[in-house]
Order: structure tokens, then C-alpha cells, then sequence
């Protein structure tokens, strides 16, 4: 059953067809329901791709994630997608990893697919060698382009972030004012996101007047296992009393070096993590996180995706604060506002 057999049996021309599928005005509610209830009976389905490029949209978001894997990009993906629903809006996924050439291979497929807009989910996407950026800004040119918890300056390009330099700073002062005399920074890589929560941590030791000692920043980018015999190895040399990190999973990791060390938390060791996702709850003590609102930010976005592919302004950059939700992994002292 196609266009040509709907309109032969609702005894109408294919235009008039056309014009129902299309939602045009220029046809009578007496036509539009006799075709309709023929399309019901037959269960006629319109091909979504020929109507899209009639109608030039597609009604579909591109999403590019580099691991759904991870907790928190794997919760950003489903609030996207949720939000972009209720719009009307189906969106479609590629999982890219953090490898140059398949990012801006999976890129390219979604453009051949004609989706109306890119989403971008995390800092991993923006590369701090300019020229590494250039396929995002020639996709630009095409279609907006919305990065989620990341920013890039472009033509077409808009960003929706959490403020981690910020918020890493705030609750370092916290640790240090509840007592912490030697708190480390524990991160994956210099993506543009953990440069700026390693650039909070640094500030919050220069406001409290401490030296920035070689060690007390550590870059561990694997396992929760392989985190928790990193900070075993430092501890013999840098007797550390906190571990701020960059993620959850990461301050996972500080805990059973706790354990393994028989420090007690958080009397010997204090602990942060970041993303406040469902880690910080299943673990045990439960875990005191940086929370970047990560419904929200993917709220912002896509109500900024939709001024935009409504034809009404947006700002290139929004940012927003962290919140700290205290649980069991920090002194009772780190509760109160500094």
C-alpha cells in the first residue's frame, strides 16, 4: 500500500494526499477524515525519510556520546532523550568513543541521515588543539549544534555547562575548613572539563594561602581498582588526609584505598566525588558529591534546541552552578556554609 493506492481508494488525487500527510490547510475536515480513515484501515505508515526531506525536517535530534557505558552520560542520554519526546522530536544515537576518526565518522553519518540538529554529550568532543575542532564547526554550518557539559566558540554552536572550576573550588574550602590539612585532586584526563576542575582545585589552594604540592594531583584514568592502588602507592610518600575527584566512580576507588589502608571515614580520610549520579548512593558510606544538575542542564539544552529550530534567538553560553549533596564520606563540620 502506497500514496498512489490511499488516494485511488479515498477517490482523491495524490496531491490531496500529500497535502493530509503534510498537515496543510488547504483541504476540507471532510476530505482529510476520508483519507485518514483510509490510511487506518489499510495501516498505512508514511515513509518518515521522504516526508522529512518534504517537510525539510526530519523531527530528529542527532546524539553523539562517546561511551554509554559511563553512568553519567548514560543518564544524559536518556533525560535528552525524554525532553526532546515531549517536543515531538525522536532522537538517534551513536556512541562514538574518544577516538578523533570515529568521532568525526559517526558525525558524519548523522548528517547523510539529514537530523535537524547535534547534541553533543560531554567535554570529551571539544579538542584543545584548534584545528581538531573544525569538523564540528563545518557541521555547524549546517545545523545547530548544542554541547552538552562542554564549550566551543562557533558560528551556530551553542554550549550548556556546569561551572566545574567553581565547584570543585568551593568544596575543596570546604575540606580543607573541616579540618583536611593535605586533600589530593584525583582526575581522568585533560579533557576540557577535567582541566577546569583541576584549575578549581588549584584556585581553592591559593585562596587558603597552601602550596600546590607535584603530587597532590593525580591522573588516574581507569578502573576503580587501578584508582584505588594509585592512591595506595601515593599514600606511602604523600600522606594524604582527602580525595577530592573528578567523578564518582574515581572517589569509588578512593574508598576502598580507605579500607585496604584501614583509614577510617571520614575520620582519617575524607572523600568528594562529582556527578552525584547512583554511585554515590549504592556505595558504602555513601558518598559525598558534587552535583553539576545534570536534569537540568539537559532541560536548558534541549529548550534552547528548540528556540533555535523555531527560528528564535538563544544564548551561545549557559552556565550553571553545582550544588554539594553531603552524605557520609565528609565531617560533619563540612555541612556548614562557608
Amino acid at each position: 500500500m502506497n500514496i498512489y493506492d490511499i488516494s485511488q481508494k479515498a477517490g482523491v488525487s495524490i496531491a490531496t494526499v500529500s497535502r493530509v500527510l503534510n498537515n496543510s490547510k488547504n483541504v476540507s475536515d471532510k476530505t482529510r477524515q476520508r483519507v485518514l480513515s483510509v490510511m487506518r484501515e489499510e495501516g498505512y505508515q508514511p515513509n518518515a525519510f521522504a516526508r522529512g526531506l518534504t517537510l525539510n525536517t526530519m523531527q530528529t535530534v542527532g546524539l553523539l556520546c562517546a561511551d554509554t557505558s559511563d553512568p553519567y552520560l548514560g543518564s544524559a542520554i536518556s533525560y535528552l532523550e525524554q525532553k526532546l519526546r515531549a517536543h515531538n522530536y525522536e532522537s538517534l544515537l551513536c556512541c562514538t568513543g574518544y577516538e578523533q576518526a570515529q568521532k568525526k565518522k559517526c558525525l558524519e553519518m548523522l548528517l547523510a541521515r539529514h537530523v535537524d540538529a547535534l547534541v553533543l554529550i560531554g567535554s570529551s568532543f571539544i579538542e584543545q588543539t584548534t584545528g581538531k575542532n573544525e569538523y564540528l564547526h563545518r557541521a555547524a554550518s549546517q545545523m545547530p549544534v548544542v554541547i552538552l557539559n562542554g564549550s566551543l566558540k562557533g558560528e551556530n554552536i551553542y554550549s550548556s555547562l556546569c561551572d566545574d572550576t567553581e565547584a570543585v573550588s568551593n568544596a575543596a574550602i570546604r575540606l580543607i575548613r573541616s579540618g583536611c590539612e593535605l586533600p589530593v585532586f584525583l582526575y581522568r584526563a585533560d579533557t576540557l572539563s577535567g582541566l577546569k576542575k583541576k584549575e578549581g582545585f588549584i584556585k581553592a589552594l591559593e585562596l587558603t594561602g597552601r602550596p600546590v604540592l607535584e603530587d597532590q594531583i593525580v591522573m588516574s584514568s581507569g578502573t576503580v581498582t587501578e584508582a584505588r592502588d594509585c592512591l595506595l602507592n601515593l599514600h606511602k610518600s604523600l600522606p594524604f588526609d582527602a580525595v577530592l575527584a573528578a567523578d564518582d566512580e574515581l572517589a569509588i576507588g578512593a574508598i576502598k584505598f580507605a579500607k585496604k589502608a584501614r583509614l577510617r571515614i571520614p575520620d582519617d580520610l575524607s572523600v568528594v566525588g562529582y556527578n552525584n549520579s547512583m554511585l554515590a548512593e549504592c556505595c558504602d558510606p555513601e558518598l559525598t558529591s558534587i552535583d553539576n544538575r545534570l536534569e537540568y542542564l539537559c532541560s536548558t539544552s534541549v529548550s534552547l534546541l528548540m528556540n533555535l529550530l523555531n527560528g528564535k534567538n538563544a544564548p551561545d553560553k549557559t552556565v550553571i552552578s553545582a550544588d554539594i549533596v553531603v552524605r557520609d564520606t565528609t565531617k560533619t563540620s563540612f555541612k556548614e556554609d562557608f
